[in-house]
């Protein structure tokens, strides 16, 4: 296939891309019912299902998965003895935090200095788009060359593992020959890349309490035993002085060995203030990609507006630990739960509640799908080649699919590149990316199908 005709063509679906684009960002799908009405997850799920029924998918279907949301799935027939390929997104989000800080309408496309703003625009609402976009540019040159499976996630930001488990309830619904994962980013704007490795996650929610109520500071304070002021110690003993991970018994001294991150376009792309140092030791890369890493989520303790002079009977914390592939992480969460648990103070009663957990994942990228990705990312980005990096974030079902399907070829690329700001406030997607990663997925589809025939 020439490339320029199939670029013009993907060009010109870009102003359809960005509509449904907006679309989809109106939906409030954040899959905690907590903060957000499940009909808003629903509801989304619903325009995905109709997306894809009219693009001529077979047997799609809203799959109510074990932890009660709704993956969306379908299937568009190829020709005859044509390889199969799995595309992955998601449709469900990361809270908005604090919608004073947005520039903008969190739920509402908003372009402004040649970006697209909104939550999951680029994580993963545009990963979506992407696959939509790839899939209708090829329909317009000859159709799609091979037969393709989508399946768009309704719970993946919040790890309760609900599609891990129907797939592996019923393996034979993904199964593929290749399976590209629309949910990572290019190192930066412009520089094609695919991502060979993914840090697991677990998510722990520790409580600590040492009184039967909170008491009268002035009365009892300076020998009653504060429960929020046990919970920072706790929390502290996950840093070492430097901010690097310590919880013992888990190594963090592995190097990566690939493409670098230079300091000063990390503190650029992270926003460090001036005179604020990095944490931890290594290479950037090194801290970001190959080792572990905790934080601390969240609190709950009284805010300071309308807070009493009291001392708190019970606080507790919501903690991240990211874990590098290479380590299990099972392991890692015992270990994680001993540490917390050996270093409250005061004989303060501690406990420790599992809410989600991911293994980490690596793939093999001297397989022939890496070859027909990197000749794609070559011609779409006008002769750049192909980087590979490792990134910090988890996907769950990323290990899933490569337990069930050993034999398939997993790649992952995506439009969360830094400038995005996935999961902070005025999250964006750069609109010449998603028109650069679509043409190169379809280019991919077309020249994989070839190396396959």
């Amino acid at each position: 296939m020439e490339q320029a005709p199939l670029a013009a063509t993907v060009a010109a679906l870009q102003p359809r891309a960005r509509d449904e684009l907006a679309e989809l960002v109106a939906f409030k799908s954040v899959a905690d019912p907590a903060q957000f009405p499940r009909a808003e997850c629903e509801a989304a799920a619903r325009w995905v299902a109709d997306a894809l029924r009219a693009e001529g998918f077979e047997d799609v279907a809203l799959l109510d998965t074990p932890d009660g949301t709704q993956s969306v799935y379908g299937f568009l027939p190829g020709p005859a003895g044509a390889p199969t390929v799995l595309l992955y997104a998601h449709y469900d989000v990361q809270p908005p935090l604090d919608e004073d800080a947005w520039h903008t309408p969190p739920f509402e496309l908003t372009e402004r200095d040649g970006r697209w703003y909104g939550r999951g625009a680029a994580d993963c609402k545009g990963g979506v788009i992407m696959h939509l976009t790839a899939l209708r540019a090829l329909k317009e040159h000859g159709g799609v060359p091979v037969n393709v499976k989508v399946i768009v996630e309704g719970s993946e930001e919040q790890g309760t593992g609900g599609l891990e488990r129907y797939a592996e309830a019923h393996p034979e619904l993904l199964a593929a020959d290749t399976i590209v994962i629309g949910d990572a980013g290019n190192f930066r704007v412009g520089l094609p890349t695919v991502t060979a490795t993914l840090r697991g996650m677990t998510l722990l929610r520790v409580s600590v309490e040492t009184l039967a109520g909170n008491l009268h500071s002035g009365q009892f304070g300076g020998a009653a035993p504060d429960a929020l002021a046990a919970l920072i110690r706790v929390l502290d003993s996950l840093r070492a002085e430097d901010g690097s991970t310590t919880v013992k018994g888990l190594a963090a001294d592995a190097v990566w060995e690939g493409l670098q991150y230079a300091e000063e376009d990390f503190r650029n792309d992270a926003k460090v203030l001036d005179g604020v140092g990095l944490i931890g030791s290594g290479t950037v890369a090194d801290r970001i990609w190959a080792r572990p890493a905790v934080t601390v989520l969240g609190i709950d303790c009284p805010p300071v507006i309308g807070a009493t002079p009291s001392v708190q009977a019970s606080a507790r914390a919501l903690i991240s630990l990211r874990v590098p592939p290479g380590v299990d992480v099972a392991e890692a969460n015992r270990l994680l739960a001993e540490h917390l648990r050996s270093s409250v103070p005061w004989g303060a009663r501690l406990s420790v509640e599992q809410i989600g957990q991911g293994q980490p994942f690596r793939a093999d990228t001297t397989s022939p799908a890496y070859t027909a990705m990197r000749e794609a990312m070559r011609v779409a980005y006008d002769g750049q080649e192909m980087a590979i990096a490792g990134q910090g974030g988890s996907i769950p079902l990323c290990n899933t699919l490569a337990s069930l399907y050993p034999q398939a070829e997993i790649l992952l690329i995506g439009l969360s590149e830094p400038e995005a700001q996935i999961h902070a406030v005025n999250e964006s997607v750069s609109p010449q990316e998603l028109e650069k990663l679509s043409l190169t997925e379809a280019l991919f589809l077309e020249m994989y199908a070839q190396s396959k025939g």
